[in-house]
């Protein structure tokens, strides 16, 4: 009769022990260290990141935590070009030099357990991100080094403060201030006006394709936007940095640490879709992407300016208004080992109930919150459905990078969640040949969407080798297919817009195209469509392309059933 309470009593506060965390305590190594934090604030185009890898690069040993793969392969490219021996590791590769005493690493990518003299984490101001903001905070918690180095914008002092006041440890403010002036132009600029070492900024895909159709008759011109891979975006801003082109069109991805010699930037609109609703621009998005003019070195002055009057007063009042302050808590996600010991205490492997029971009841010391990502919960559900799947590599998969509006991704996810789930080795496979250019945005955006797909098995396979052992196959495919993209966009030819129907598509993998992502035949993607709308079918019924007397005999009928007058004289 008593021994009931007494376990009930253990279980209650081992759960409540779970619950309210000291965070700090998950880091036990940088907790040994002493470390000293520093953080290097400033605006853009101040040297910041600079003056941060000069400190790394002194040290014997040092990692840089970077916010995109493209930059971590751009330091580490730098560091070597320099003399200095480094490692790459992403989450899609691992390139190690026995010799090196620095790496160059995506920031989800850290190692809390290898100890080094400085970490330098870049662009700190990304820890008030939705999706990615997890990622800055266990960084900022838990970096094993004894010298911390944060670069990043004002907004994000406050925070950085409240955080080195929980952890107990020192924090040193060294302010950086821009290199050359900014200015705002007195009038709009239109199209037909633009110089070289413009930089366009649109907040879509289809606005950077459909800008680049308009100035590819008078301009040749770079494109940046989030989809293209890393590599793509690296070859297009070597395009532009090296005058190849003159003309940039972006996407706020310009914001990212990029170095471009740019030397006016042009606001196309001043609202951008932030996944819930089309809003007005912040300060700080303007602020951030304004600063990319005027590179140091290149220019003496920045310009920024509009395309309309509109937006030009808007782009105005918001760059000469203060950034928002980043305000407390920053958010922080559950770590796999949170989710074994909620799944141990809560007597379930769903992880989407893990998920939700975490950020409802976790609590935690200092500035901080429990939250779930939108994307994680998403996989998640999809995952709970595998009732064989384990809660581990539930937990791994629901971190998968993926994007699950493109049903290319989506279906060779579920492919290989099957395959882990089954055990069963997966060779890596194209899902269709591609060669020239591209002549549509929409065979385009597919082969982008087939990199990300390589990307996923290359995630995978550095996961779990033995599964997914066509590394080598897999990398090979991603060079030729950016090679597809990057031909496709320095042509300056006009890319078909893609259309936006109403309707669904399925391929001869049973692949569901989703609206408004493709809407239009693919010449590299055809083999074989089905479709339920008849006009769709009649436009695009297969014609057997061996047999030219049968097609032109078919044209022929056409002809004639749409003209009376054409039939009636054949007859005579």
């Amino acid at each position: 009769m008593v021994l009931y309470p007494m376990i009930n009593k253990n279980f209650k506060e081992q759960l409540s022990d779970l619950l309210n965390c000291d965070i700090k305590a998950l880091y036990p190594l940088a907790r040994e260290l002493n470390r000293k934090l520093y953080f290097y604030v400033g605006p853009t185009n101040s040297g910041k990141t600079y003056q941060a890898m000069n400190e790394m690069t002194k040290a014997d040993t040092g990692t840089y935590l970077a916010p995109l793969r493209l930059l971590a392969l751009e330091n580490y490219e730098s560091l070597k070009n320099n003399g200095t021996p480094a490692s790459l590791i992403t989450g899609e590769e691992e390139l190690f030099d026995e010799e090196a005493g620095h790496i160059c690493s995506t920031i989800e990518m850290i190692n809390f357990n290898l100890e080094v003299d400085v970490c330098v984490i870049d662009e700190v101001q990304m820890l008030d991100d939705e999706d990615r903001g997890w990622a800055w905070v266990n960084a900022i918690l838990g970096s094993p080094a004894k010298k911390v180095i944060m670069t990043g914008s004002v907004n994000a002092l406050d925070i950085i403060k409240k955080i080195a006041t929980y952890l107990d440890e020192e924090l040193e403010v060294v302010k950086f201030k821009r290199k050359n002036p900014l200015k705002i132009d007195e009038k709009h600029t239109n199209l037909k006006d633009i110089k070289p070492a413009t930089a366009l900024i649109a907040f879509s895909r289809k606005e950077v394709l459909g800008l680049k159709a308009k100035l590819s008759k008078f301009h040749t011109v770079s494109v940046l936007y989030g989809n293209l891979s890393p590599e793509v975006r690296k070859e297009e801003a070597k395009r532009f940095r090296e005058g190849k082109s003159d003309i940039l069109v972006a996407t706020d991805a310009i914001a990212m640490g990029l170095n471009l010699p740019i030397k006016h930037i042009l606001f196309t609109t001043d609202r951008k879709f932030d996944g819930k609703e089309k809003r007005p621009l912040t300060p700080n998005e303007v602020i951030q992407i304004a600063g990319r003019a005027g590179r140091y070195g290149h220019h003496e002055v920045g310009h920024i300016g509009g395309t309309s009057g509109t937006v030009l007063n808007h782009i105005s009042d918001m760059f000469t208004s203060p950034m928002k302050t980043i305000k407390p808590p920053v958010k922080v996600k559950a770590t796999q080992i949170q989710v074994e010991e909620l799944s141990s205490h809560l007597g379930t492997k769903n992880l989407t109930t893990i998920l939700k029971y975490f950020s409802k009841h976790m609590k935690y010391d200092g500035p901080f919150e429990a939250v779930n990502l939108k994307g994680m919960l998403e996989l998640a559900v999809m995952l709970d459905q595998k009732e064989d799947l384990s809660l581990e590599d539930k937990y791994m998969l629901s971190n998968a990078p993926i994007n699950t509006r493109s049903p290319l991704i989506l279906n060779g996810y579920k492919k290989y969640v099957n395959a882990i789930l089954t055990h069963s080795v997966t060779k890596f496979r194209l899902s269709s040949k591609i060669g020239g250019i591209a002549r549509t945005q929409l065979e385009l955006l597919q082969a982008e969407d087939e990199v990300k797909k390589i990307s996923l098995y290359l995630w995978l396979s550095y996961k779990l080798p033995e599964l997914f052992p066509d590394k080598q196959k897999a990398e090979l495919c991603r060079v030729e297919i950016n090679n597809f993209c990057e031909n496709s966009l320095k042509s300056n030819k006009r890319l078909k817009p893609m259309e936006n129907r109403n309707r669904n598509r399925n391929d001869g993998n049973n692949n569901r195209y989703q609206k408004d992502r493709y809407g239009d035949k693919p010449r590299s993607y055809n083999k074989p469509y089905n479709d339920r709308d008849n006009r769709a079918r009649n436009k695009y019924k297969e014609v057997d392309s061996d047999n030219k007397d049968s097609r032109d005999e078919k044209k022929e009928s056409n002809n004639e059933s749409r003209s009376p007058r054409r039939r009636r004289r054949r007859e005579r």
